[in-house]
């Protein structure tokens, strides 16, 4: 009955434990032994909370009260589909790249460190997926903002301190912002309950409908800092180069999908039928291409590759927030499929960063000439995976991005029916050309590259079979595309 709350608060107690025991710093040989100790701990405890997360789903039927703020407030997880869909994706990529963190992390004093808030972030997005009102969503969003930000600044360098403060700043901001919105739809909901639909009493639309707009924007914005959606857009490009590259693939793949399922979680209160065909709706479209092209645009002239991926997640976030804005079957199909198409893509490519760099300690895009010929594993799941953020068939980004601009197509929304398949277009040639040159100059390098100081550099297992497992999800998705879009409308996502 209480696996739901295993799944949440044993990798939460695990990272603590992690924290507390390994305090001193593990470099040096004398500290072998003890760092085979943590790394044979994490690795229990990711596994372990991926089994109490895959029970939860299995088994829980009821939802779960914790206990309550007041009289009315509860804190409460119920696990849903929607949240089923974001905690599958979660488990896979932290396992992923948990494991890749034992080869790429070795030879940091902060190792410890690292995993107990990598684990104490693992507990938040279950307690994130999980929730079953918006109260206990609010208090794990909150969280997750505190247990990542170490993961931003682990490395303890001005720059990494200061992209972990201006994480912090922008996602305070954002998540003060949303509970602005909170207090008034409190006060003018049935319910905060997700499971109950829209929510809002029908005297409180007709008395002050205009204002709950107005309060649907703000928390819009809000929630939408997470996801990187313009104008509050900035820390990601800041926070992606500076951390850690498993970090950097959870924070792109994971933490700012947090943004998105709480943009899906609050306009499903709101109700799809009060915000359709109002300013609220083409506010939050122009929003989204203005991100998805200016995004692009940033990743097409940025020099330093993580920061390039960076930009490039600015970009395709807003594609599932375009999807969500549409407000159509359709395009909120497309929408789905993006995040679990970027999910598995954008931890591919920072994976594949990290590898690179952990190999060759190159993080410039104009050094990576050749980088094919020395890492032909590394750089062909880099590709594949450059071409499902491209939108090339068979790869899933293909089949989201069809969904999004045939639900564009469908609106019937004045312009923003036709300009939002152009958007994307563009926004895709753009993808093509700041991620494909680096593949076509890792591969052929020309004719006067020096092979004869060629040497394999291909990283051991720990780190390429991660890659390589997420390589072939992000494909899969693309495959089965169809049966996962079946099963999102059967399921009335």
């Amino acid at each position: 009955m209480y696996m739901i709350l295993l799944s949440v608060f044993f990798p939460i107690l695990a990272g603590v434990f992690l924290l507390i025991r390994f305090r001193t710093p593990l470099s040096g040989e004398g500290n072998a032994s003890k760092r085979k100790t943590l790394v044979t701990l994490t690795g229990c405890f990711l596994v372990v909370t991926a089994l109490f997360t895959g029970a939860a789903i299995l088994t829980q039927k009821e939802g779960v009260t914790l206990f309550y703020l007041t009289k009315t407030l509860p804190v409460y997880f119920e696990i849903d589909r929607m949240g089923t869909l974001f905690s599958l994706l979660a488990l896979v990529v932290l396992l992923c790249a948990g494991f890749f963190s034992f080869e790429y992390m070795k030879h940091e004093e902060r190792e410890s460190r690292y995993y107990g808030f990598y684990l104490l972030a693992f507990g938040v997005l279950n307690g994130l997926c999980f929730a079953g009102n918006l109260i206990t969503f609010y208090l794990f969003f909150e969280l997750l903002t505190l247990s990542s930000m170490p993961l931003v600044l682990h490395t303890g360098s001005k720059e990494a301190v200061m992209a972990g403060l201006k994480y912090l700043f922008y996602s305070l901001c954002g998540a003060y912002a949303a509970l602005f919105g909170i207090y008034f739809l409190y006060r003018n909901c049935e319910t905060l309950s997700f499971s109950a639909g829209s929510a809002l009493k029908a005297s409180a639309v007709a008395e002050q409908g205009g204002f709950l707009l107005a309060v649907a924007f703000i928390m819009i914005l809000g929630f939408g800092v997470k996801a990187g959606m313009f104008p509050m857009h900035a820390w990601l490009p800041a926070a992606h180069p500076v951390a850690p590259a498993p970090a950097s693939a959870v924070l792109s793949a994971l933490i700012v999908k947090a943004g998105v399922l709480a943009l899906i979680r609050v306009t499903g209160l709101f109700g799809r039928d009060f915000l359709q065909e109002t300013w609220v709706q083409t506010a939050w479209l122009g929003l989204t291409l203005t991100t998805v092209f200016m995004g692009s645009l940033l990743a097409y002239r940025e020099p330093v590759l993580k920061k390039r991926l960076a930009y490039s997640t600015v970009s395709q976030l807003s594609y599932i927030l375009f999807g969500l804005a549409v407000m159509n079957e359709e395009a909120f199909t497309g929408s789905l499929l993006h995040v679990l198409a970027h999910g598995f893509i954008k931890a591919v490519l920072f994976l594949c960063a990290g590898a690179i760099i952990y190999k060759t300690g190159k993080t410039r895009v104009e050094e990576l000439r050749g980088i094919g010929k020395e890492m032909p594993l590394t750089m062909w799941c880099f590709t594949i995976a450059s071409l499902g953020l491209i939108g090339i068939p068979p790869t899933g980004g293909f089949f989201s991005k069809w969904h999004l601009a045939v639900g564009s197509l469908k609106s019937g929304l004045p312009v923003f029916d036709v300009l939002g398949p152009v958007i994307l277009l563009v926004s895709a040639l753009l993808t093509a050309g700041y991620l494909l040159p680096i593949t076509v100059q890792g591969f052929f390098p020309g004719a006067d590259y020096d092979y004869n100081t060629l040497q394999k550099k291909e990283p051991c297992g720990l780190i390429t079979v991660p890659i390589l497992i997420l390589t072939v999800l992000s494909v899969l998705v693309g495959l089965f595309s169809d049966n996962i879009a079946l099963a999102i409308t059967a399921a009335g996502l």
